[in-house]
């Protein structure tokens, strides 16, 4: 059926998952940001869930692909291509107006990925693409007014990367962007379990121990927290199944933990103090799938003696905040000169 209605769409084009929010509607599609193909015939075989599904167990010319790393593109032409079936699929039916879309982008990325982003969009069928910055959408998301001379701070963790950022006025007074993220922190479980226990796990394993007992803060509850995996034992080459402790995988995340926690006690300290009195009182609003591990509300708050609030539904701010941004005339204007 065709469309002669405009679309507006909001993309949190993630780096283990794609969100898109369409202005009227919300929240239309969540996918994993992975693509399965046939490298013999280049034939495009599932996108999205059904991909991921696929990830370590396609025989050899099967690959599943995911085309982003680290918050931006790292295959253009696959990302293309998945972004253009997220499109077409949010959208439904044929439409003859080519969407708008906003794209959430790290704070910190050149302007070589941001032109790469922006033109990816275009050539996925986007009529007109803007970038912002994933801070400043996540702030819009989370329903915070960052148009008022008011210190808000951010800290959205995602798959690939963490942004940490100090908005007021419509604009980011401080920020930091580390390549630190959900995907390192599977990369370390699946790091710490064949080192300790010679035993080889995939990253849809290593993801699963982090959501079920994967915790970061010191707490006989936690501690608690166990599952039984099953790994490939690398001196046998045989199945074994190993019981595993949420103290082990609090062991594993540690490090990257440390270094979110690191780069937020230094925007804090490049704060200005009027802005960070606000803060204090507000509190420090927490984003992003990482906003959701065991824990990290209570760690943060320790280290940094500063309220911490989890945003409601806090997977979807980027999404949603790129989507709203839309109706925000002066935010939208400096999208526009920057696009």
């Amino acid at each position: 059926m065709r469309s002669y209605v405009r679309s507006y769409l909001g993309i949190d084009l993630g780096t283990a998952n794609t969100l898109v929010y369409i202005k009227g509607k919300g929240i239309v599609l969540n996918e994993p940001s992975v693509i399965a193909i046939n490298k013999d015939t280049q034939e495009i075989l599932h996108v999205g869930i059904e991909a991921k599904k696929m990830i370590g167990k396609t025989p050899a010319n099967i690959v599943a692909i995911r085309p982003l790393k680290e918050g931006v593109i790292a295959d253009y032409n696959v990302a293309v291509t998945m972004l253009k079936y997220f499109i077409n699929a949010s959208l439904g039916g044929f439409n003859v107006l080519k969407p708008v879309v906003v794209i959430g982008i790290p704070t910190d990325a050149t302007e070589v990925e941001r032109g790469a982003l922006r033109e990816a969009a275009i050539d996925a069928g986007a009529g007109k693409a803007f970038l912002i910055e994933e801070a400043m959408a996540t702030a819009i998301g989370a329903g915070l007014d960052i148009e008022e001379p008011t210190g808000n701070m951010i800290v959205d963790i995602g798959g690939g990367t963490t942004e940490i950022a100090v908005i007021s006025l419509g604009n980011i007074v401080v920020s930091k962007s580390i390549r630190v993220a959900g995907d390192q922190m599977d990369q370390a479980i699946m790091d710490f379990i064949k080192n300790r226990y010679n035993i080889i796990v995939g990253e849809k394993t290593s993801e699963k121990i982090k959501i079920e007992i994967g915790n970061v803060f010191e707490s006989s509850e936690y501690d608690k927290l166990a599952m039984e995996v099953i790994g490939l034992d690398v001196l046998t080459g045989l199945p074994k199944t190993i019981h595993i402790t949420g103290y082990e995988i609090r062991q594993a995340m540690k490090p990257a933990i440390s270094k979110i926690i690191e780069n937020i006690k230094i925007a804090i300290e490049e704060t200005p103090p009027e802005l960070l009195y606000d803060i204090v009182n507000r509190g420090i609003f927490l984003a992003g799938g990482g906003a959701m591990i065991k824990g990290l509300k209570e760690l943060i708050e320790t280290e940094v003696l500063i309220r911490v609030v989890i945003a409601d539904d806090p997977t979807t701010c980027v999404a949603r905040g790129a989507g709203m941004v839309l109706d925000k005339v002066n935010i939208l204007k400096s999208l526009y000169q920057n696009k």
